[in-house]
């Protein structure tokens, strides 16, 4: 049976368990069937950077001129979506020696690169738990994505300020009694890749045969937690080079070491929460990066990298239960590579020196039923590279105005 064929299965066993009960037990084996019917209304000035046609908002696009002058891009676009409805089971019940194990599996409509509408695996993993001690093996959450994320309504979750990934990982998490929760993970790439000489690819971190690493500790308390992480990367962006009409084999690899702080506290209806990241190369995080060449062996072809380095940042704030206001701020600056840029320059947002985001909201939530409507203002500031240092200089604003409307209904 293929991949398709058991996710719609799954569909169709979590529209009966909607319909009759949200939960089954088969032996020992407990399933928790849980969805959401989701649709999203957007308006916005004018063209950006987003993926799933506009569902996934990031920043405002640069000014594009046609002959007369006319900036190409100055055009306001909205659309109407259901795609991000999804399904998913939670299973439990189950001992494998003293761990207790659980499982997830989770799926939505959104397809992947520009094919809408199709079955996608967002979550599928094993954890085993032995109190203390646990091992997840499978796809989840990327570990710089992390227990703090902002509560918006955009898709985006704050990105590009806030990782945003799903991918295949093995993680382990320890936690002791005072409180403190330490976690490490090693991460390969699935549908969120790194961009490079081939584009968006999960090559580069194939071919180099070293995963991603994480490693983080938390102090988790009863309305709060605070913690601090650090991810290793590397890549290997090319195997041959072409020189004069000869293939060489080449051995490059670029590696970046990125960090990052989170915090959130909770009380009875309002809740702070913030992250900041000084992200070197975090391309398939939905983030701003890449990578540049730095020098290049003129018999062989084979090239030196360094990674374009950027800060990002948010502060997220909510209020309320049956009404719920929030506001979110995000920013990010371009740090440049520290190096001298002497070949190309891959990754996104390349050109970008600084954005700034500004989202208000207001939901209006019962059980099961959620309606809300966010404004987001948002500012990129465009220039050109000095490749001296990787700085971006003489720059020029471009704003976007979103408006999203959201309506969802969760079993």
């Amino acid at each position: 049976m293929n991949m398709r064929r058991i996710l719609l299965t799954l569909f169709a066993l979590c529209s009966m368990a909607a319909a009759t009960a949200q939960t089954a037990k088969v032996g020992n084996v407990n399933f928790k069937f849980y969805g959401r019917i989701r649709a999203d209304l957007f308006y916005n000035s004018r063209a950006n950077e987003e993926t799933v046609d506009g569902l996934f908002y990031m920043y405002p696009k640069d000014h594009s001129y046609d002959a007369d002058g006319n900036d190409l891009n100055a055009t306001p676009q909205g659309n109407f979506y259901s795609l991000y409805t999804r399904v998913g089971v939670d299973i439990g019940g189950v001992k494998i020696g003293k761990a207790m194990a659980t499982a997830k599996i989770e799926a939505d409509f959104r397809g992947s690169g520009t094919t809408l509408g199709v079955v996608r695996l967002r979550q599928a993993y094993v954890n085993l738990d032995w109190g203390k001690s646990s091992v997840l093996i499978g796809q989840t959450w990327h570990p710089l994505f992390g227990e703090v994320s902002p509560s918006v309504l955009n898709l985006s979750t704050g990105g590009p300020f806030q990782p945003f990934n799903r991918s295949p990982l093995v993680r382990y998490r320890f936690k002791a009694p005072c409180g403190v929760m330490a976690t490490a993970a090693a991460v390969w790439q699935s549908q969120y890749n790194s961009a490079g000489p081939e584009g968006k690819s999960h090559n580069y971190l194939k071919n180099g045969m070293i995963p991603e690493f994480y490693a983080s500790v938390d102090y988790v308390g009863h309305d709060w937690i605070v913690g601090a992480g650090i991810d290793v990367l590397s890549l290997r962006p090319r195997k041959q080079s072409e020189v004069d009409g000869k293939i060489y084999k080449v051995h490059e690899r670029v590696t970046s070491v990125s960090a990052e702080a989170h915090a959130r506290y909770k009380a009875r209806n309002w809740q702070v929460s913030g992250k900041t990241v000084l992200a070197n190369n975090l391309t398939h995080c939905s983030m701003l990066g890449g990578f540049a060449v730095t020098d290049m062996d003129t018999r062989t072809g084979e090239l030196d990298y360094t990674p374009l380095r950027h800060s990002m940042s948010w502060l997220n704030f909510t209020y309320g239960k049956k009404w719920q206001p929030g506001l979110f701020l995000g920013y990010l600056k371009s740090l440049g590579t520290g190096k001298e840029i002497t070949g190309d320059i891959y990754g996104i947002g390349t050109n970008v020196d600084q954005i700034v985001n500004l989202s208000a909201q207001i939901s209006y939530n019962l059980p099961h039923w959620k309606i809300g409507i966010e404004a987001t203002p948002c500012w990129a500031w465009y220039g050109s590279v000095n490749k001296a240092n990787g700085h971006i200089e003489d720059t020029h604003s471009v704003a976007n105005f979103r408006i999203l409307g959201v309506a969802m209904f969760t079993f």
